[in-house]
């Protein structure tokens, strides 16, 4: 895949007067109204998407009902990819770029959890109601609203919902669809939370669990054997002693650690899982080699102490997701920031995060992670909760977010430009 775009600076005067045309325009300022109108049922979506199951790499379910969804909605080519992302085009003139508007299908929660939505005071309660299951509703509700009102975009909009973003999903629902096409020029992923907070760098991650083996024995009669966990023990130390850059923020964690058979046992395999950060590709690769020479390191010391060569140590990734930057003054960030403006939003740039914008990103392609509106506490624990007051800005600032990036027909040209492929 071609790595060039002209994710470049945009003139600010060029922003400011595309959004001055688009909010003296009838049918943006109809189809805002809709939106705001619209909040009760994009709430109903949102429950209903949440107490459908969906552990990661078990979305199949939800999956469905998104598509029949998205066909509802009269959307063009609405299929399931072979990973289970799921996608629906609504075609602009051909004049334009393609982007891609999309939430993900998948909890962190495991099979059986209780997932029956709960109301209280207000607010609604439930694991996995805020994510992504407002970002799924959100989608829906910005196809709808080019479905109910006559805005003919200059580019493609494809509304998507992809698989796998969450945990050792590793992303892979985003990474199979930037493997199989090379067309899209922007990205917006949409997650839980405010309209005001704009995502514009991503956080990359390596993991890997390790896993050191030996013979064993008893404790006292075997004494002399190498030990797993002593090798586990010492890769752990001097992991704990790495420094690392503040600036690109660069960051490690043994996350787990386990081992051993009893307390009398010489332990004949232990294994540990770590995560390492940053948003800068090249600090995450020298972190990466750090961490592996450690660990090998670690069992070379323990056989070394025992005179032996007992202690193996096997070495398996079980996450990249890839770190990236792009400039805040590039056409995606200028345009998200600019469209919440227009609403009397206080914009701000946030801090780096992972999610599926962490793959365009890092290809180069324009993406942006946007809110969906709402309040949110608790995510990824069973009291997850959403508070839906005021959380019809969050489909509007997307809204118009979309609208100054792939153009209106006759009214504005598209901020997001095509990419050389």
């Amino acid at each position: 895949m071609s790595n060039k775009t002209k994710n470049e600076t945009i003139n600010p005067e060029t922003i400011k007067g595309i959004y001055e045309t688009l909010m003296s325009h009838s049918a943006v300022q109809e189809a805002l109204s809709f939106l705001k109108d619209e909040d009760d049922n994009t709430l109903r979506d949102q429950i209903e998407l949440t107490e459908i199951p969906a552990p990661t790499f078990q979305e199949t379910e939800r999956g469905k009902y998104f598509e029949g969804r998205l066909h509802n909605l009269g959307l063009e080519n609405v299929h399931t990819d072979e990973a289970g992302n799921v996608f629906g085009t609504l075609p602009g003139t051909g004049n334009g770029p393609i982007l891609v508007v999309s939430a993900h299908l998948d909890t962190v929660f495991p099979a059986g959890t209780d997932i029956k939505v709960k109301k209280e005071d207000g607010k609604i309660y439930a694991p996995g109601i805020a994510d992504d299951g407002r970002g799924l509703a959100v989608v829906l509700t910005l196809a709808k609203v080019f479905k109910e009102h006559d805005i003919k975009l200059e580019g493609d909009i494809i509304f998507t919902a992809t698989v796998g973003e969450e945990g050792l999903g590793d992303l892979y629902g985003v990474k199979q669809i930037f493997n199989s096409r090379n067309d899209i020029d922007g990205f917006i992923s949409v997650e839980p939370g405010s309209p005001s907070r704009l995502i514009y760098l991503a956080t990359g991650s390596k993991r890997y669990s390790i896993t050191y083996k030996g013979p064993g024995g008893h404790s006292y009669g075997n004494f002399g054997v190498p030990s797993a966990l002593h090798a586990l023990g010492r890769a752990i130390g001097n992991i704990s002693e790495m420094e690392t850059p503040e600036d690109p923020k660069t960051t490690f964690n043994v996350g787990t650690a386990a081992g051993g058979t009893s307390v009398n046992t010489i332990a004949a395999e232990a294994n540990m899982v770590i995560d390492m950060r940053s948003t800068d590709p090249e600090e995450l690769n020298l972190l990466e080699q750090k961490v592996l020479n450690i660990v090998k390191e670690a069992a070379t010391s323990e056989n070394k102490r025992w005179n032996s060569d007992g202690i193996t140590v096997d070495i398996k990734k079980v996450g990249d997701r890839p770190a990236g930057a792009q400039p805040d003054s590039s056409a995606i960030v200028q345009a998200s920031y600019t469209a919440a403006k227009s609403l009397g939003l206080k914009p701000e740039l946030g801090a780096p995060v992972s999610t599926d914008s962490n793959v365009p990103i890092s290809l180069g392609i324009p993406a942006v992670t946007l809110g969906g509106g709402g309040t949110f506490s608790g995510a990824h624990t069973l009291n997850e909760c959403f508070d839906p007051t005021n959380a019809f800005f969050g489909p509007q600032q997307i809204f118009l977010t979309v609208l100054g990036l792939a153009g209106v027909a006759k009214i504005t040209e598209p901020l997001l430009e095509k990419r050389d492929k």
